[in-house]
């Protein structure tokens, strides 16, 4: 609730949000039916112990993390995938389809936004793939070949309220998987982020890490 320390780092930097694990079924009642499989869930991790820290990253102080555990909120999200051969190249690829593809999607059809923009990591390492949305108040009749809708939350979810310096989101993570761990429960699904706070203020200038939300979001059973 992210994303070598590169994907801590940098993935990280952008205002940004591991995908919603799909479930695949073969067709019903027929002899060569296949077993449901979930996808491999990824993690975002602190890689920092293996490569030395910058004075910087020393520096920094702990974020603040509030978890909840609640009911994650039915939403229509429009999303894009793509990947990045870098994490630099991410922010580059979200702000184009924050700003721009999906912008013009939702102005083209008339819809509305009705929450932050979000994202879900499905590679740890380069090269990066990951999906990004926006959720909007209904499906759109038509939509571009790239562009998708899908449904998210309604179900149960325990949530980390982060605010800090992005690259220190894995600590959000490891918060989150600890209650599990704690509470008995497993995961149900990929986490996502929700961008709730703005890295900009109404200046143009970068807002303090520490007063922008970042929601992690881990589906539970």
């Amino acid at each position: 609730m992210f994303p070598e320390p590169l994907l801590a780092k940098r993935i990280i930097r952008v205002f940004l949000l591991v995908n919603m694990a799909y479930w695949v079924t073969g067709c019903s009642g027929s002899s060569d039916e296949k077993k449901i499989t979930p996808e491999k869930i990824i993690y975002k991790v602190d890689t920092s112990s293996k490569k030395k820290e910058t004075a910087s990253q020393e520096k920094k102080r702990p974020p603040i993390i509030n978890i909840t555990d609640t009911i994650a909120v039915p939403q229509i999200v429009l999303y894009m995938k793509d990947s990045a051969r870098s994490s630099e190249r991410i922010g580059i690829k979200l702000n184009n389809i924050y700003g721009k593809v999906l912008a013009e999607v939702i102005q083209k059809n008339k819809l509305t936004k009705t929450g932050s923009r979000m994202a879900w990591f499905k590679s740890s390492s380069a090269p990066f793939f990951f999906e990004a949305g926006i959720p909007v108040n209904k499906k759109p009749a038509k939509l571009p070949k790239n562009v998708m809708v899908k449904n998210i939350g309604g179900d149960s979810a325990v949530v980390a309220h982060f605010y800090g310096p992005y690259e220190l989101t894995y600590e959000g993570y490891s918060a989150l998987r600890e209650w599990l761990k704690d509470n008995k429960k497993k995961a149900a699904g990929a986490p996502y982020e929700i961008y709730v706070g703005e890295p900009i203020d109404s200046k143009g200038q970068p807002a303090d890490p520490y007063k922008v939300l970042t929601d992690i979001v881990f589906p539970h059973h």
